[in-house]
């Protein structure tokens, strides 16, 4: 799901805020002094406190993304084509999901051909994608890079993000409380990882063993499985054959989460504080069950924001609750943990696996 993706997203101190109105983080200005070709020319008296929702200038948004063919890249498309409805003052141009970048690379210069005032884009590839980015920032149309990073900082007005490292904080910061709150000596502490070989699944188990380090604790199983429904099964059932006692469980994607429930329930082995990663809505059920203790949100949202954002640089405007006049050049969305507690808040957002 999120991570079958093959984002190649870069462990940055950035910015993080959230821009959906269901998630609510803290934000401030890049001081990146880069000025990219199409950046925005907005004078001191723009109208950043003003309300960005009111309609205003009538634009044309380009939206380009890999093909929908799982629970997670599906949401992702979907909120963006519905965050566009919103706006009287938007025209979408939604070009058909595809995973081949030459094909998406034809989309985009599709769009500088029509001369669209912005583009959002969620490459198949970001490195493949880069220079037709560069080239509709160098045509003065504005780019918003979701998720998967170009190459370059001049591909790219603003870029939103999740944070995979981030989730690997939240997701071993809340197995610390776990540890503590349940008074665990000596904890058996597991992690069911994506595909190892991509960055995204590097940031997100190095997060998670930088978390376990406050207390004292670290991975004493691991497994990798491919962001599958099968993987994540057959990945679970190797872990449990080889961990007879399982205190805290992660698995980085719950669209693999399905296949590990399977794994957990054929074996009759729920003695585990099970924590997930992405924010399915299948996850936040079991949460509300009480079969699953908790999931990390990675925002199905950053397309939909992306829209927003592009909206925004297109008419002029800046982020109404900031004191800079300007979009930030980088958005890094929040990573929060979804528990009993405050999962009815999150369940909106959730995708179906």
């Amino acid at each position: 799901m999120s991570a079958s993706l093959f984002r190649s997203t870069k462990r940055v101190a950035v910015l993080a805020i959230t821009m959906s109105a269901a998630l609510v983080a803290a934000g401030c200005t890049s001081n990146d002094p880069v000025t990219t070709p199409a950046a925005s020319t907005q004078s001191a008296a723009g109208n950043a406190a003003s309300d960005n929702d009111a309609p205003g200038k009538k634009v044309v948004i380009g939206f380009s993304g890999p093909a929908a063919d799982h629970g997670w890249l599906a949401a992702i498309n979907n909120s963006a084509l519905a965050e566009a409805k919103k706006y009287s003052d938007v025209e979408l141009k939604a070009a058909e999901g595809t995973n081949d970048a030459s094909l998406q690379i034809s989309q985009i210069e599709t769009f500088i051909n029509d001369k669209v005032d912005a583009i959002v884009l969620l490459p198949t590839d970001g490195a493949a994608l880069t220079e037709v980015a560069t080239k509709a920032m160098q045509a003065g149309i504005p780019v918003i890079n979701v998720d998967r990073e170009f190459s370059s900082p001049f591909a790219a007005r603003t870029t939103v993000l999740g944070d995979n490292y981030g989730m690997g904080v939240s997701a071993g910061t809340y197995a610390c409380k776990l540890v503590k709150d349940k008074n665990l000596s000596n904890p058996v502490i597991t992690e069911i990882a994506g595909i190892d070989a991509l960055p995204l699944t590097q940031d997100r188990s190095k997060g998670f063993a930088d978390a376990l380090k406050a207390c004292s604790q670290t991975v004493d199983n691991r497994v990798a499985a491919e962001f599958t429904v099968e993987s994540g099964e057959k990945q679970a059932s190797n872990l449990l054959q080889a961990a007879p006692k399982i205190d805290i469980l992660w698995n980085h994607d719950d669209d693999q989460g399905v296949g590990v429930m399977a794994a957990l329930d054929q074996a009759n082995r729920h003695e585990m504080a099970f924590i997930g990663g992405a924010g399915s809505a299948n996850a936040m059920r079991w949460i509300k069950e009480g079969k699953m203790e908790a999931t990390v949100l990675y925002p199905p949202t950053q397309a939909a924001d992306g829209i927003k954002v592009a909206r925004l640089i297109a008419q002029g405007k800046g982020i109404s609750d900031l004191v800079q006049v300007e979009v930030p050049r980088r958005i890094v969305l929040n990573a929060p943990v979804v528990t009993k507690e405050n999962v009815d808040q999150y369940l909106p957002l959730g995708f179906e696996s």
